[in-house]
């Protein structure tokens, strides 16, 4: 049934009876049905020509923590287009599906059924496809789906087609990748904008074995005049930190978490005091602020306003206003510019509070709060619960709704931080999708581990090739850069 269904699709498409489409693909589902909603998204996609889509092939391959992700080949008579997803390990309740096999194969962490879902639904379905109809293919295969959170098919399934399919519509169009995040997303600006990196240095949280509660401390160049720069001050910072941790704690203390930070059997404070050490000993510290991922939704203590900030261990419980007081003290000793997630996903109120006092001072940024779903950032940004968004396109599952994601915040004057994920692979997308999308914020980990390094030195190339002439390094602007002002 499911061929005779893609055979008509591509009849549609082959015969040039094009529809035009404006609905979401879930009211198309709800409206017209599952086979008709997908046949009216793939009816605008226009296919032939070299750069049609003739294979679509999935696998499962291993991340940065040696689980199973799906990854994605697309072919085109171009050549073959490969991608691969990433997976959090502090993930949002409201997050995308990602699709797991269960059972005892890879203590249930498997991924072939969303490997086959690719391979038997999405990849028949848009054969013969152009690949630069990026939102009409992802429309297509959301409405397949057919369920609000793609819980049928996998959000993992879903979006390794996605970032394959953006791939090899670069490829088609003769741009590099960030070119054609651009031109999807309706940046037209002369320059593009080169991310302050921020640095993952110390790690805590569910990231690491430590005590520590919140999840990420970073380092943030903003006093870089080019990322190139900043990727040297973030190198000899996070070295010098290294030194400085061995000296104090000992050797064991330099082991690192997922994301390459090191992990000290420090407290709260103690996290920004040692990169306050390393930056004044690096000579940097006029150059750099401090950043952090609380991740706080980790240890919220269920059905109280209470957070226990001992919660690996014995147990250390303050209330959601104290816990907010915390974070004043902190940004009023040192040069915090960024926290992110300071309260649990389903707080509301206390992100309001906080951000009402705060946001002026620094960013707060929204990751398990909004979940890059346009849905929750529209109820944030109603509320006033943050400013900032948290790009994660494995939180939403598709290129195009990510890029409407972003559209939503900066049209709301927010800042956004495109990120990585704990679990990686060495897919550098989000590296071109922070300039395409003028983010101004990246962060993808520690200057360390290959899978996290990827991605800094694809924006090296990117600056290099770009020339300065044609580039903006955001620097102490990062909370608002260009397109869509």
């Amino acid at each position: 049934m499911f061929q005779l269904k893609s055979l008509f699709a591509l009849f549609l498409v082959s015969s040039n009876t094009f529809a035009f489409v404006t609905s979401r693909p879930s009211s198309l589902v709800n409206k017209m049905g599952n086979t008709q909603a997908v046949q009216s998204c793939l009816a605008m996609a226009p296919g032939g020509g070299d750069a049609s889509i003739t294979g679509v092939l999935a696998r499962e391959i291993l991340d940065s923590r040696g689980n199973p992700t799906v990854e994605v080949e697309v072919t085109t008579n171009q050549g073959t287009f490969r991608a691969s997803v990433p997976s959090g390990a502090s993930t949002g309740a409201y997050e995308a599906c990602e699709l797991r096999d269960g059972g005892d194969r890879y203590l249930g962490k498997g991924v072939l059924k969303a490997v086959d879902n690719v391979n038997t639904v999405l990849g028949p379905a848009i054969l013969g496809l152009n690949p630069t109809s990026q939102r009409d293919i992802d429309n297509a295969m959301i409405a397949l789906d057919g369920t609000p959170n793609k819980s049928k098919l996998g959000a993992n399934a879903i979006l390794g087609v996605s970032l394959a399919v953006s791939k090899a519509g670069a490829a088609a169009k003769g741009v590099p990748l960030y070119k054609h995040y651009a031109d999807l997303a309706g940046n037209t600006e002369g320059k593009y904008t080169m991310p302050v990196p921020c640095f993952n240095v110390i790690n805590g949280g569910s990231h690491a074995g430590n005590k520590l509660a919140f999840q990420e401390y970073f380092v943030i160049p903003t006093g870089a005049s080019s990322f190139k720069e900043a990727m040297q001050i973030g190198c000899e910072v996070y070295h010098t930190l290294g030194k400085i941790i061995k000296a104090k704690f000992g050797g064991d203390a330099t082991l690192i978490g997922d994301e390459g930070g090191f992990a000290p059997p420090c407290d709260n404070r103690e996290g920004c005091e040692l990169i306050m050490e390393a930056l004044k000993k690096s000579g940097y510290e006029d150059k750099c602020t401090i950043g952090l991922d609380v991740a706080a939704s980790e240890f919220k203590v269920k059905g109280e306003d209470a957070y226990d900030l001992d919660f690996k261990y014995d147990g250390n419980k303050i209330s959601g206003e104290e816990l907010g007081n915390l974070y004043q003290e902190l940004a009023a000793d040192f040069p915090i510019v960024t926290i992110e997630d300071p309260f649990d996903e389903d707080d509301w109120e206390n992100w309001a509070k906080f951000t009402a006092k705060n946001g002026e001072q620094f960013q707060v940024v929204g990751d398990d709060l909004t979940v890059t779903n346009p849905e929750k950032i529209g109820r944030a940004i109603d509320e006033k619960s943050c400013t900032c968004l948290l790009l994660k396109v494995n939180q939403i599952g598709s290129i195009s709704e990510a890029i409407d994601a972003v559209t939503k915040s900066k049209q709301a004057g927010w800042g956004v931080m495109t990120s990585h994920r704990s679990g990686e692979t060495e897919d550098t997308y989000i590296a071109d999708l922070a300039v395409g999308l003028c983010t101004g914020q990246i962060k993808t980990g520690a200057p360390c581990r290959s899978e996290r390094l990827a991605k800094y030195n694809q924006l090296l190339r990117i600056e290099e090739e770009l020339g300065a002439e044609n580039t903006i390094y955001a620097g102490k602007g990062f909370r608002q850069t260009s397109w869509m002002g």
